[in-house]
């Protein structure tokens, strides 16, 4: 297999049945060795806010010089993106040569794996094979069923700020999302949380007692933001002091309080991290299209906010940055997501939307979202493609204008390419 080849067989992939993949990830798995078993991991669930924690934490790791991977979902612009070593995504022949000797394997499979156990399973054996010490691994949904779920217990595990998303999938309540976030906990190890989520603290709280795993929660009370500007923030967090972390928005603040915490515990399992390490990682972490600035006359801001919480700190960061400024935002979903509440979050910063349909066959129609953002209070006009919409914006757009581009990371390559930034 060429790339393209490869890539279109990582599409092809697709499973119809029960949510329980382990069984499949397990087999496919031991087929290839069970090189995960070789690997120590920092497994990372929650709803909002996984990716910056563990890009955050994968830089401080590389810092201090540990061999690291990280392991995420989606991409932003190329496939590569998701199996990343040392900050790099896997190149492209690396990727072609891992899923080339993988599909024989599967091929010979009678019960073949779904497209996110296959990815799984090809991060596991590059990692391996490229003798990673620690691989920062992100839950794909959930945490239960999810298809990392087959590692053994990790240095640690993370569960991020909590909120309602995938619900088709995890529940309707608090209580059920917890409990399937809450399904990574293993005996033996120690869990740490974001907090603030009383309903999803006792579930997690419940969950290590009963399976022997020592729980920490973030004090985020701990972490003093001494400045946010459209560079990001300088801040303090015990004797961590003078980080600059070049990540916008100030929930990143309350991230970057559970990095630090992650790092004071990874320290007690006997990984060596010193104070120059963390400071530089913070300093040199990149997570493209979340709260991104593209441009400073006029500003313009991407973020791939997919769900209610994600648009509230958005809005958040907006109305810190720009008090008495309001903001063209320019808007793309996917149907199935809450995008009345999405939209509700915006209203009182947004003097008017452009929508936009992102390049998915699950994307809500521009003019679908038009029209609920019209019916909601809203200034809203349909645009067609991303590059249509930022041309609009664009065009029309005061040099002290404010910009915003949310909705999905299925347009933010759209986005980020149509504004000249190339996969980082």
């Amino acid at each position: 297999m060429n790339y393209e080849e490869t890539i279109a067989y990582i599409h092809s992939a697709y499973w119809k049945g029960t949510k329980d993949g382990l069984q499949r990830t397990r087999e496919l798995l031991s087929l290839l060795g069970n090189p995960q078993k070789e690997l120590k991991f920092v497994h990372v669930a929650g709803t909002n806010g996984k990716g910056s924690t563990c890009a955050m934490l994968a830089s401080i790791l590389q810092a201090a010089g540990y061999r690291t991977g990280l392991y995420t979902s989606p991409f932003v612009n190329r496939f590569n993106e998701r199996i990343a070593l040392n900050g790099t995504p896997i190149s492209d022949q690396d990727l072609v040569d891992v899923f080339s000797r993988i599909r024989p394997i599967v091929d010979a499979m009678p019960h073949q794996p779904s497209e996110f156990e296959l990815i799984t399973c090809a991060a596991m054996l590059y990692y391996w094979e490229q003798r990673c010490d620690v691989v920062v691994l992100e839950v794909g949904m959930g945490g239960e069923f999810d298809s990392t779920n087959v590692i053994k217990t990790p240095l640690l595990t993370i569960i991020t700020a909590m909120g309602f998303d995938h619900m088709q999938y995890l529940g309707n309540t608090m209580t059920e999302i917890a409990s399937a976030k809450a399904g990574i906990i293993k005996p033996g190890g120690t869990t740490l949380i974001y907090g603030e989520n009383p309903e999803a603290d006792k579930v997690f709280r419940d969950t290590c007692a009963r399976v022997g795993s020592r729980l920490v929660v973030t004090d985020h009370g701990r972490i003093i933001d001494h400045a946010h500007t459209l560079r990001g923030h300088d801040l303090s967090f015990g004797s961590y002091e003078h980080i600059h972390l070049p990540l916008i928005g100030s929930h990143q603040v309350k991230n970057a309080a559970v990095v630090l915490t992650a790092v004071e515990e990874l320290k007690k399992a006997g990984l060596s991290i010193p104070d120059e390490a963390v400071c530089a990682g913070m300093s040199t972490v990149r997570w493209p299209a979340r709260m991104e600035l593209l441009s400073e006359k006029p500003v313009f801001l991407l973020d791939g906010g997919h769900n209610p919480h994600g648009f509230r700190a958005a809005a958040a960061t907006l109305r810190e940055l720009f008090p008495h400024q309001q903001v063209t935002v320019m808007m793309g979903v996917m149907a199935d997501k809450d995008h009345g509440d999405m939209i509700r979050e915006l209203l009182p910063i947004a003097k008017r939307f452009i929508t936009v349909r992102p390049e998915s066959p699950r994307a809500m129609t521009d003019e679908d979202l038009a029209a609920e953002i019209r019916s909601l209070g809203g200034r809203a006009e349909p645009a067609g493609t991303v590059q249509s919409g930022i041309r609009k914006m664009l065009n029309e757009a005061a040099p002290d204008d404010v910009l915003l581009a949310i909705g999905s990371l299925y347009m933010a390559g759209d986005v980020r390419t149509t504004m000249g930034k190339g996969a980082y």
